[in-house]
Formats: structure tokens, C-alpha cells, sequence
């Protein structure tokens, strides 16, 4: 009897961990910290909003920060990971080294620290690329660039190609700053972002289900 009472409570602990669902954390800056704008309008909450609409029962846990760097990151992966122990990581840092001219193996160097840590853990990774404007002149921009392309494909992470695909040119989507999305344009970043996601989740939600039913 007692060995049946601990199968079954092993079990309930795998369907329960299931049904509950690993937490999403985001580790952005300004672009995923909803700057200059209510908090619920951010991409990452609208996020979290359609994990729900859409019945997927995972919280999302924001540790973006305005002004953040890949370095800023690096240095707090292990404790975040540690604190929240998520399902899924999105990657989306990188912006404001670029605009402050960080030398590019530095950028591959600190992304690559943090995807590391995050498989390490198990944990996947949706990693959110970005793109500096042409005045940073043609051989910096494009290696800025191919930096998360190649880490995407060297470590096998989910990948968004660019954040602000698709709105990056029209100034009717930016703040008064000429940097920061307005409101109007989060859902256009959270289209990218769930366009990765979703698969991950789907995959994430299939081993679930295998190790809640014993299946190998």
C-alpha cells in the first residue's frame, strides 16, 4: 500500500508541475520594460495575456530593465535562473550595446554566457535578435547582427530575427525619443516573439504530458 501511496503522489506531483506549467522569464531592456508606457501595454504583459487567452498555464515573470546590457544580464542569469527556475528564457538584450558601440565579441561573448546557463538548467531559450540603424555604418551593423543569427543556430535556441520587424522605419510607431515603441506598436513585437515561442511551447507541453502519463 505504501508503495502505491508514493507512486500515486509522484503522480500528482508530475500532473500537478504539469498542469501548472514552468514560468516564462524575460530578460530584456527598455524594449521589453514597457519604457514610457503603462505596464500592461508592453508586449510582455500582452504576452502573458495571450498564454491565457489561449490556455497555456505558464506566468510570465518580467526582469527587464531600462538601459540593460548584455553584461547587466550576464551577471544576473544565474541568480534569476536560480529564483524562478523557468521553462522558457527570452533572450532580448543587445540593443544598447550597440548603441554604445561594444566591441561585437564582447556581445556574443555575454549572450553566450547567458544561453549557456539557461540549457544548463534545462531551461529553452527563445533568443530575440536586433538590429542597429545604418549610421552605425555598414560592417559594424551587419556583424551586430549575424551575432544572434549564429548563436541561434550554433546552441539550437528558438530565434526571432528582429524585434521591431516590420514597424522599424515608421516613426508613427515610436515615442517622441524616436527609440521607444509606442503602445501601438507592442503587438506588432509580440506577433515576432509568439511566432518562436509558440512551438516551444508546444514541445514544452507535450513532454509535459508524457511525464505526467509515464509515457518515455
Amino acid at each position: 500500500m505504501r508503495v502505491f501511496l508514493l507512486a500515486l503522489l509522484s503522480w500528482w506531483v508530475a500532473t500537478a508541475a504539469y498542469a501548472a506549467g514552468g514560468p516564462i522569464l524575460v530578460l530584456g531592456d527598455s524594449l521589453s520594460a514597457a519604457y514610457g508606457l503603462p505596464t500592461q501595454a508592453g508586449w510582455v504583459a500582452l504576452l502573458e495575456e495571450r498564454l491565457r487567452a489561449q490556455k497555456f498555464n505558464h506566468r510570465v515573470v518580467n526582469a527587464s530593465i531600462s538601459g540593460e546590457t548584455s553584461a547587466g544580464g550576464a551577471s544576473r542569469i544565474d541568480r534569476l535562473l536560480e529564483l524562478h527556475r523557468p521553462t522558457v528564457l527570452i533572450l532580448a538584450l543587445g540593443g544598447n550595446d550597440g548603441l554604445r558601440g561594444l566591441p561585437i565579441e564582447q556581445l556574443r561573448q555575454n549572450l553566450e554566457r547567458i544561453i549557456r546557463a539557461a540549457k544548463a538548467r534545462g531551461t529553452a531559450v527563445v533568443l530575440v535578435g536586433m538590429r542597429l540603424p545604418p549610421n552605425f555604418g555598414p560592417s559594424y551593423t551587419r556583424a551586430f547582427a549575424a551575432v544572434y543569427e549564429e548563436l541561434a543556430r550554433q546552441h539550437r535556441t528558438a530565434y526571432v530575427p528582429f524585434l521591431l520587424e516590420g514597424f522599424a522605419d515608421r516613426a508613427e510607431y515610436f515615442q517622441a525619443d524616436g527609440i521607444h515603441p509606442t503602445a501601438a506598436a507592442q503587438p506588432l513585437m509580440l506577433e515576432q516573439v509568439w511566432k518562436a515561442l509558440r512551438p516551444v511551447l508546444d514541445s514544452a507541453q507535450r513532454r509535459g504530458a508524457r511525464s505526467a502519463g509515464g509515457g518515455g
